[in-house]
């Protein structure tokens, strides 16, 4: 499954149930950092301008998100310090015949659109629901930049609504992997778009699965073909001509000055299973992770040449019992052993990124979270942008 670039007024998640969601808030982090004496720039200068991005990554196991799930604590709302937030889902539906052969299933995203927008704008908070007019003026609200689902893969961008006009040239673009290698059910969903001068570009990933000897080697096939088939349309967004988009915006996600590539990477333990019972028991996650394929992969700086990790300081990410602590590999009475039922724990859940003008700040996993046998993963990166003094005289 593969589908041509989507407009940016048909990503746009529709102001009617916007108005659901966008309420008003009380933390307001000023987005010009360190421009207030910037007022002597000259035509054609630049400066530098740093804003937070937050990143998260969560297989939810085609569990449906109950009413009441609180994504606060994830979403780090109390810190109030965000700009852009990117969520990466995998599995918001099951992965049967019907999901992957048949129409999309667009009932799931949009609850967890709703719960994004409560989380994001305190409305666990407040009672008070504010009009649409009023909160377009406020500064502090999150906005929906845009989204797109293929199958079980969703990604949804958001920022605040002082923001948002900044964030142009936004698109989407899809790859199927997966069953005949283009049904979708495995694959990725890109999202790109332009902060002031800088491009950024987010790749939700889930990766072909399996913890045998050529499992490694798929999801490196996988990531390869994501990478290689990934290519935007230009248009300038909003339903204007393509013609009025600059002619060096890219178009592969390589290309973009800023990248973040997150998503279930699948990535396993190369090693013995008893040996590796053994350190999950004991919780020595640093002797555990010298054998992480992923970490492996990026030291030999064969299919991820260029990108950095955060140092993994977390327990695995995978495979859990539902609703517990437990791992799965690990039940009581379990069978063991790598077979599709007790797969070994692993950090399957991951974020990496690339570019220069970005520096990871905070990576952990949110084990507070048992929907599903995966625990959520977020980052939280500094990004600095380039501000063109045309484009700083117009819009402070």
């Amino acid at each position: 499954m593969e589908e041509s670039p989507t407009t940016l007024a048909q990503m746009i998640w529709p102001r009617s149930t916007a108005s659901r969601v966008l309420l008003l808030g009380h933390r307001f982090f000023s987005e010009f950092v360190g421009l207030e004496n910037s007022s002597s720039m000259q035509e054609g200068q630049s400066e530098n301008v740093k804003y937070r991005v937050f990143a998260g990554t969560w297989n939810v196991g085609g569990e449906a998100p109950p009413d009441d799930l609180d994504l606060e604590d994830w979403l780090d709302t109390k810190a109030g310090s965000y700009n852009i937030y990117v969520l990466g889902f995998q599995e918001i539906v099951a992965l049967n015949a019907r999901n992957v052969l048949g129409p999309k299933q667009r009932s799931a995203a949009m609850k967890w659109q709703l719960l994004i927008g409560d989380a994001l704008n305190n409305r666990r908070s407040t009672q008070k629901v504010v009009e649409e007019e009023a909160i377009d003026q406020e500064q502090d609200v999150f906005r929906c930049v845009m989204s797109k689902q293929m199958v079980g893969i969703f990604v949804t961008v958001w920022a605040r609504s002082g923001l948002r006009r900044h964030v142009r040239h936004a698109g989407v673009y899809s790859v199927g992997a997966g069953v005949l290698g283009r049904l979708g059910n495995k694959g990725a969903v890109s999202a790109r778009f332009l902060l002031h001068g800088t491009s950024f570009c987010f790749v939700c990933c889930h990766l072909a699965s399996g913890g045998d000897g050529g499992g490694a080697l798929r999801r490196n096939a996988d990531a390869a073909d994501i990478l290689s088939r990934t290519s935007f349309v230009n248009s300038s967004g909003g339903g204007a001509p393509a013609s009025l988009a600059p002619p060096d915006l890219p178009k592969k996600i390589l290309d973009h000055d800023r990248v973040v590539l997150l998503g279930d990477l699948n990535y396993r333990i190369a090693m013995d299973d008893g040996e590796a019972r053994q350190l999950v028991s004991a919780r020595k996650w640093s002797m555990l992770l010298e054998n992480d394929e992923l970490l492996l992969e990026l030291s030999k700086g064969r299919q991820f040449d260029g990108w950095q990790e955060g140092h993994v300081t977390f327990a695995p990410s995978y495979k859990y019992h539902r609703n517990s602590d437990q791992f799965f590999w690990c039940a009581a009475g379990g069978a063991g052993g790598r077979d599709k039922k007790h797969r070994a724990p692993a950090w399957c859940d991951r974020i990496l990124w690339r570019g220069k003008g970005m520096r990871q700040v905070r990576y952990e996993q949110c084990g507070g979270y048992r929907l599903s046998d995966h625990r959520p993963v977020r980052a939280a990166f500094e990004a600095v942008c380039e501000l063109q003094a045309s484009v700083r005289s117009e819009n402070i």
